[in-house]
């Protein structure tokens, strides 16, 4: 079945000229990034040039796609903006709630009965508004996006920070949070500061034990976690042609971890093999047609360093396998240094788990290069020495790698095979023997790796690999072999070495399904009704946040001064209680407990200014909140890192908190507190995050006076009667202070649409 394609042949047939356009405004050739950009603005036609990383730009995405967790909310907002069907292609994925325990069949049949209440509204939503629903068990949303819904050139956005998975079809496809994905649905311009370009020239080709995955572990240690924020990341070269579609998905997927706001490639080849082998000939050919347009003009790729911002070259033939971490997806370390470098840090070497799978990974050729190596062991006589795991990326997946006899060869290996679902990669995962919290090791070919990520014990260091990779590891338990050079001892007592991984990009006898999973909606969904049981604790209608006041804002308790690093799963942690994603005051209730108080060097513990005693992070925001107390967070670097989750924006505004003080935030979170009318501002001088004190009462002022590149003014006044006076900056635009003033920017599209249907009522 091939998915929208009058939309895409439509989208096609002005490609063209919307790209000369797009030239003729800028007067110079364009990179692939551009061209994609300058074709979806709102506006249509380009007619000026936009300055990157300056100019706030409308655009009109072709789809948005939501994983189950991230939907709930995006969708109770939908529901109030006065729609009766989605303005663009839309899907749910439920891949986020199903806990890997037991294998594949208790653990999605638990899930099903679990969350049966959110399904069914997720689902009763879709059937309403005309959204395309993907069953538990479908498979992870970023595969199935990949399989079914990418096409090159197009310009996507989705509720999960790894929707840029979808650029290894030469897309943009850009994780936003559950706002911008109900104003896009919604019929409205969706708003996106026009990015920066890095440009990774890629020459050589992959051999032996280096994959894909290894590319984007060694950009992430180039750029670190916060290098490519305000970027597009744009590969190109022979060794970018080289690869596979899915391998460069992998490439794409991770540029999250740079907190790039997306990474994409030129349409070439692979990207056609896979359109084809995934059943879309007709999307195929018609790429075919124009792919001069599908990639970069060629005086771009010749002279780079004219056209990006940033170049980086990296040589394929000489790139070696890596392994990024523990605790952040940027350390990473060549697999020839790890043993002197774990050493050094004192980090613990026996392997006790290595897990393969999930949206970064879990392509067929991933588990084909995979199973070549459990096939080895087998026939070497070596067993594994470490717990391993499996999450297939969709159900097409698992049927074709189960036809294929590769679960069979896992299962004899001594594999348990989970649902085809996100699961330990997100924290969904009932670790036997985690909450002892013990120091180990882990190794997964997952996306992230902070600490608590994926079993939930802060003394677990998880280091990414690729899924070939983390299958040798497993085999002998210990972070400092490397299979290009060791060798192991089978049950025979010899030595043998493992051979390089091999593998099929492709299935040979093509993919096969017997249910995919998806559940088209109700071709009239006028008389559907979504019910919300108001005792429910899961799921919760959604009351409008107050607006702006029109006063400075005075007297504000520090609420926490957040130390490090501080992520999105810091703010609003996953795993258990991504059961009350739906519930906005239930996971309220996880408001930053991760984070590290800078005054105590403790989580979830901070001082209560009305009592003087230390408390929960969350209670101590309640009393605040009932007390009539507003508060403020001061954070760190980067600040909101991570998942493209708007709870971390929701639950601080829900709780009373006024104001975020930062010294810098990640894209994705700064946009989402602004979508939800909170303050988003950052230090002018980053020494001044010092001079804030646990007991300080705290004023901004120059609110009344708001307006776009003029800073605020912070005062400090310290318990011993001493001040400190500071400015502040923010990157509010014109609309966005209007969000501010509104209370959120979805009070806008209510007044909107009220005063539509009043208008339409007096005629």
């Amino acid at each position: 079945m091939v998915f929208d394609i009058e939309m895409i042949q439509k989208m096609y047939t002005n490609f063209g000229a919307k790209v000369l356009a797009a030239r003729k405004a800028v007067k110079k050739p364009l990179t692939l990034t551009e061209k994609i950009l300058y074709t979806h603005l709102w506006q249509s036609d380009a007619t000026a040039a936009y300055e990157r990383g300056k100019s706030y730009v409308d655009f009109a995405p072709d789809r948005v796609a939501m994983q189950d967790a991230t939907a709930q909310m995006a969708l109770l907002q939908f529901m109030q903006a006065g729609r009766t069907i989605v303005a663009v292609p839309s899907t749910v994925h439920c891949d986020h709630l199903i806990m890997a325990k037991d294998n594949s069949k208790v653990d999605l049949d638990r899930a099903v009965h679990e969350s049966s209440e959110v399904y069914d509204f997720l689902a009763s939503v879709c059937n309403k508004y005309g959204l395309g629903f993907w069953k538990p068990g479908a498979g992870i949303i970023h595969q199935v996006v990949l399989e079914n819904y990418a096409f090159p050139g197009g310009m996507m956005i989705g509720t999960d920070s790894h929707t840029v998975n979808a650029g290894g079809l030469g897309m943009i496809a850009i994780g936003v949070g559950g706002a911008d994905a109900c104003d896009v649905m919604a019929g409205l311009p969706w708003e996106l500061k026009f990015p920066k370009l890095i440009g990774v020239k890629l020459t050589g080709k992959l051999n032996g034990w280096a994959s894909a995955k290894d590319v984007i572990l060694k950009v992430a240690g180039i750029l670190t976690v916060k290098g490519g924020t305000g970027a597009v990341i744009e590969y190109f070269g022979e060794g970018a042609e080289s690869l596979s579609c899915t391998g460069k998905g992998t490439i794409c997927n991770m540029g999250a971890e740079v907190g790039a706001t997306t990474s994409t490639f030129g349409y070439d080849d692979s990207m056609e093999r896979y359109l084809r082998a995934t059943g879309r000939t007709e999307i195929a050919q018609a790429a075919n047609a124009i792919k001069e347009h599908l990639n970069g003009d060629p005086e771009v790729y010749e002279t780079p360093g004219n056209f990006f911002d940033q170049v980086i070259e990296i040589n394929l033939s000489e790139l070696e396998p890596h392994l990024n971490g523990p605790f952040t997806p940027d350390l990473a370390t060549p697999i020839s240094k790890m043993k002197d470098v774990a050493a050094a840090n004192g980090w613990p070497t026996k392997i006790d788990e290595g897990l393969i799978g999930s949206c970064t990974n879990s392509s067929y050729e991933d588990i084909s290069r995979s199973v070549s190596v459990a096939r080895q062991a087998i026939d070497k006589g070596l067993k594994t020495r470490s717990d391993f795991s499996i999450n297939p990326g969709s159900e097409q997946i698992r049927y074709t790698i189960e036809r294929d006899g590769f679960l069979e060869t896992f299962e004899t290996f001594g594999a348990t095979v989970f649902a085809n679902a996100c699961g330990p990669c997100i924290g969904m995962w009932e670790r036997l023997g985690a909450e002892k919290q013990e120091k180990n090791t882990i190794i997964h070919s997952y996306n992230r790796n902070f600490a608590k990520r994926n079993d939930g014990n802060p003394n677990t260091h998880a280091f990414v690999g690729s899924p070939e990779l983390v299958t040798a590891l497993s085999i002998a338990g210990d972070l400092n072999f490397n299979p290009v050079t060791d060798t192991l001892t089978n049950d025979k007592g010899e030595q043998v070495k493992l051979d390089p991984p091999t593998g099929d990009e492709l299935p040979k006898n093509g993919f096969a399904v017997e249910d995919a999973g998806f559940q088209a909606p109700a071709a009239d969904g006028s008389n559907i009704q979504v019910m919300v049981d108001p005792q429910s604790k899961r799921l919760q209608i959604l009351d409008p946040f107050p607006a702006w006041e029109g006063t400075d804002l005075k007297d504000l308790k520090l609420l926490i001064k957040a130390k490090g690093k501080c992520t999105t799963d810091h703010i609003s942690m996953a795993g258990p209680w991504l059961k009350f994603r739906g519930h906005l005051d239930n996971i309220s209730n996880n408001l930053l407990i991760g984070a590290l108080n800078y005054f105590n060097e403790k989580t979830n513990l901070v001082k209560n200014q009305l009592t003087g005693v230390y408390g929960a992070l969350p209670d101590t925001q309640r009393a605040y909140k009932a007390a009539g107390v507003g508060s403020i967070i001061v954070g760190d670097e980067n600040y909101g890192e991570g998942s493209s989750r708007e709870h971390a924006a929701m639950e601080p505004r829900h709780l009373g908190v006024r104001a975020v003080l930062v010294k810098s935030f990640a894209r994705i979170h700064e946009t989402n507190l602004k979508k939800q009318g909170m303050l988003a501002i950052t230090f002018a001088k980053k020494e001044d995050y010092d001079k804030v004190l646990e007991d300080d009462l705290i004023d901004i002022d120059g609110l009344t006076s708001f307006r776009i590149n003029k800073p605020l003014i912070v005062h400090l006044h310290h318990e011993d009667g001493t001040e400190d006076t500071f400015l502040v900056n923010h990157t509010y635009n014109e609309q966005q202070i209007e969000w501010f003033k509104a209370g959120g920017a979805l009070n806008i599209i209510r007044r909107e649409f009220a005063n539509r249907i009043k208008s339409e009522a007096d005629k």
